[in-house]
């Protein structure tokens, strides 16, 4: 009969702990249910009244590029550039770069501490067995006179262990972890973006460069044939020895102006290797030039609201926000009871043969509920400080959208003043070259001075630099926009996430 009473007793314990359990587990978690942040809308990214489109210039890259408010931002955007080379570095990088990798290898881990996390829902099982040599003195059991007898205890068991989420903290953790995975993810998007910019960039400003040391030789080769007329002037006794050397110390001069742009070259081929994932030597990286570039002449021109969904980052920020939420609900859960299930079904015996006897079985079932009562205010004050980081990583937010308001609205500007400036700088190349060939023709005729054709020789120069530069400037931000925009991640059709890392 006693045996009896104490099945009916585990029963009816095993019953109401289930039964709690059920009624626990379908309560909501404490804390806070996310909502995405709410800021204040802008109708424009800048005060400056917006144009339709750029001015145009009588120059390579004059034309004039039209905004398209709300078109698409194309994913593979560095194609509208039209440049094999260029197309030929970005997917080199996309392949090889270990920027990817240590991304795709961050968010891979991310994942499995979710799976990590996820167990906690789960009851946990573990299979225990063991041999246990043992001697017992008569003392032991009240006999102290016994001789001490020895023995050896062979047991077998599982054991099941269940913590019920009584507030929700684990499943806020697990919320957490799922934020922490959204966050590596946009990481990725934004490793991938700033990778693709930064190749662009560097070979726009290769390209750059190619076409400044082209330009610099062939007014070196100029003024060399300038020098040449100066000399047999003087041979002539037309003018000075002061002449002649005037004339070599500015060809001097320009010659100069040759090895800082070659070093700026071979060390912006050096960042490309590093970007595409080679080594500077043997990188065997196609070479850009302008004259391969086509400048797009219809820009996308995302609306306020769409950049906050656009933007990698301020999408990423939006998840650390989401993960500080979490995080007060893991908190406030530390101060509500939390309940723990076990049980455990096995048997002991004297002997092997006898461990899986009907005699030597054994089992448990217990429950037990902890209940914080006094801890000196560190539970809340660690609520506290999740409110706390919450704050912060709101403010990031709010600071992340500014930024990339502020960086579209840069741009823009940049772009506008990019065009004047081509448009100015194409009239002066124009004005200077032509000075340049009517000072020449009078110096020979000797009806201008040498001063005068110093000054129109510096001058083309000057504009001859200033044109390439000013290409290149339209060309890179006409390339920023389009980082700035986000890039056109959501549109791409093929799986970021997939890559090799080196184990």
């Amino acid at each position: 009969m006693q045996a009896l009473d104490i099945g009916l007793s585990a029963r009816a314990m095993r019953g109401c702990a289930l039964a709690l359990a059920a009624t626990l587990v379908a309560c909501a978690p404490v804390g806070p249910n996310f909502k995405p942040a709410e800021l204040q809308q802008v109708q424009s990214f800048s005060t400056a009244p917006s144009t339709a489109q750029t001015v145009s210039a009588d120059s390579a890259f004059g034309e004039s590029q039209r905004y398209a408010p709300g078109g698409a931002v194309p994913a593979d955007w560095w194609e509208l550039f039209q440049s094999e080379a260029l197309d030929k570095l970005v997917r080199a990088a996309i392949a090889d770069s270990p920027t990817l990798d240590a991304a795709r290898a961050a968010l891979l881990q991310a994942r499995e501490n979710l799976n990590v996390q996820y167990a906690v829902l789960y009851p946990s099982v573990d299979a225990v067995a063991g041999i246990t040599r043992e001697q017992v003195t008569g003392a032991s059991v009240g006999q102290p006179k016994s001789p001490p007898s020895m023995f050896t205890l062979y047991n077998a068991s599982v054991n099941v262990s269940y913590a019920i989420d009584v507030a929700g903290g684990a499943r806020r953790e697990l919320e957490a972890l799922l934020s922490q995975i959204d966050y590596q993810r946009l990481q990725l998007e934004a490793a991938w973006l700033a990778l693709t910019g930064n190749v662009v960039t560097a070979a726009l400003q290769e390209a750059s460069l190619r076409a400044q040391i082209r330009a610099t030789r062939e007014v070196v080769q100029s003024q060399q044939d300038i020098l040449e007329l100066v000399q047999r002037q003087f041979e002539l006794g037309a003018v000075a020895r002061a002449d002649v050397l005037a004339q070599s110390a500015l060809l001097a001069q320009t010659r100069a102006a040759l090895p800082p742009l070659e070093k700026a070259l071979a060390q912006t081929r050096n960042a490309l290797a590093a970007l595409v994932g080679r080594f500077p030597v043997g990188a065997g990286l196609p070479e850009s030039e302008l004259a391969q570039l086509t400048l797009p002449h219809e820009l996308p021109l995302s609306l306020p609201s769409e950049l906050a969904r656009q933007r990698p980052d301020i999408r990423a920020a939006e998840a650390l926000l989401h993960q500080a939420s979490a995080a007060i609900g893991v908190a406030e859960a530390a101060k509500y009871p939390r309940l723990t299930l076990t049980s455990s079904f096995g048997s002991n015996a004297l002997s092997s043969s006898a461990l899986f006897g009907s005699s030597a079985a054994a089992w448990s079932l217990g429950a037990g509920v902890l209940q914080p009562i006094f801890h000196a205010g560190a539970l809340e004050a660690q609520r506290r400080a999740a409110v706390a980081a919450y704050d912060q990583a709101y403010a990031q937010y709010r600071q992340t959208v500014l930024a990339a308001l502020h960086n579209v609205a840069d741009v823009l500007d940049a772009l506008d003043y990019d065009a004047h400036t081509l448009k100015a700088q194409a009239e002066a190349e124009a004005s200077a070259r032509a000075s340049l060939e009517l000072a020449r023709r009078q110096f020979e005729l000797g009806a201008s001075s040498q001063l005068a054709l110093l000054n129109a020789e510096r001058q083309a120069q000057q504009a001859q630099i200033g044109l390439v530069q000013a290409q290149a400037a339209r060309l890179a931000d006409t390339a920023a926009l389009y980082q700035a925009l986000g890039g056109g991640w959501w549109q791409r059709a093929s799986n970021i996430e997939k890559g090799s890392v080196q184990r």
